[in-house]
């Protein structure tokens, strides 16, 4: 029998578009919050919602998550599914129009979550509030703008649009990811300008969305003249800054645990158990571990979730009081359109035509 916690911190991932025996055990595992799904676990609107309604039958609130940003990062493309810009996109439309590029973003978050919705999808970890300094491969055209002003007032446009149909938003990589090269899927990149620097540039968005988002997940960036650890790792950057400082009271996620970036920490490889605990102990609320069930048959988020399970019963990790809370409240709290509900939606129709063309 496994002791049950008072949170549920972890998301994992699952294979391919039906549930193994494997994913409803870890599924029923007291410590996993989350699933998260990739273009993989697609073939069809029908499979996905189906899909989607057994894992709730099984774990009725875990939170189904997607990256589902619109451009090349947008997991579902077809059967349906509206192929939405890249936030670039409405960079460039505040150049010419600045309220009609609002008007677009509000339109973007809103086909993009009641899409999303109608096939049973939870939370999509969008926006991504990474200025657009023109070196980031990884980011590039997700980057809504290089000004800081301009990604607040499009995110909270875009947020809007999440909200009217009942979808929570998630801003990323905080503090900021655009202005340094390396892709942290591969490497580690380093940050090495100042702290009054970074928050007045690439943080900038976040003070300004802090009473609207729900969630934020940071960066796998190691900036060195604040913390010799990534964001996502450091109390400094979660709990001191993002915190107390920015006055942040959602839920903070780590980036993914399996990206080059999260597996050292100064200097020191550690594994996935060891990420969790540190990302957790840092001011986590939840971590992610993805693409590791078609390894070994998902052996990783089997140690993952036992390594916690064993962190928890030795007070080396204790799971922060509101952290559960702060999970709970990422779940719609509206019942979703069906898809045909959907396609005879006015408000649906209407956000369709207001996309940038």
């Amino acid at each position: 029998m496994i002791d049950a916690t008072p949170h549920a911190p972890v998301v994992l991932d699952i294979a391919g578009t039906q549930l193994t025996a494997a994913d409803r055990r870890r599924l029923k595992h007291p410590l996993t919050g989350g699933l998260i799904l990739f273009a993989r676990n697609f073939e069809s609107r029908h499979q996905l919602t189906a899909l989607n309604a057994e894992i709730k039958a099984i774990r009725p609130d875990v939170l189904i998550c997607v990256d589902h940003e619109g451009g090349r990062v947008q997991r579902f493309r077809s059967d349906g599914f509206t192929h939405l810009p890249a936030m670039a996109e409405l960079g460039r439309l505040w150049m010419q129009d600045a309220l009609a590029a609002c008007a677009a973003a509000v339109a973007c978050g809103h086909v993009l979550a009641a899409e999303l919705r109608a096939c049973g999808v939870d939370f999509s970890f969008t926006p991504v509030l990474d200025l657009d300094h023109g070196e980031s491969s990884v980011i590039g055209d997700r980057a809504l703008h290089r000004d800081p002003r301009v990604v607040a007032l499009l995110a909270q446009s875009l947020m809007h649009g999440l909200l009217r149909v009942g979808m929570q938003a998630c801003g990323k990589h905080f503090p900021g990811h655009g202005f340094v090269k390396a892709d942290s899927h591969h490497a580690i990149p380093v940050d090495r300008r100042s702290l009054k620097a970074v928050l007045a540039d690439d943080a900038a968005p976040y003070p300004h969305l802090a009473g609207v988002m729900a969630a934020v997940m940071p960066a796998h960036v190691i900036y060195p003249k604040v913390d010799a650890r990534p964001a996502g790792f450091s109390a400094r950057w979660l709990r001191e800054i993002l915190r107390e400082r920015l006055r942040f009271g959602g839920a903070v996620f780590s980036d993914d645990l399996s990206m080059a970036g999260a597996r050292q920490l100064e200097g020191r490889a550690v594994s996935f158990g060891d990420a969790a605990v540190a990302a957790l102990q840092a001011g986590c609320d939840l971590v992610l571990l993805c693409n590791e069930s078609l390894r070994d048959d998902g052996r990783a988020l089997d140690d993952l979730l036992h390594d916690l399970q064993a962190a928890h019963a030795s007070a080396v990790w204790l799971p922060e009081e509101d952290s559960e809370h702060r999970r709970l409240a990422l779940l719609p709290q509206t019942a979703p359109l069906t898809w045909d509900e959907l396609m005879a939606d006015p408000a649906y129709h209407a956000a369709l035509e207001a996309l940038p063309r």
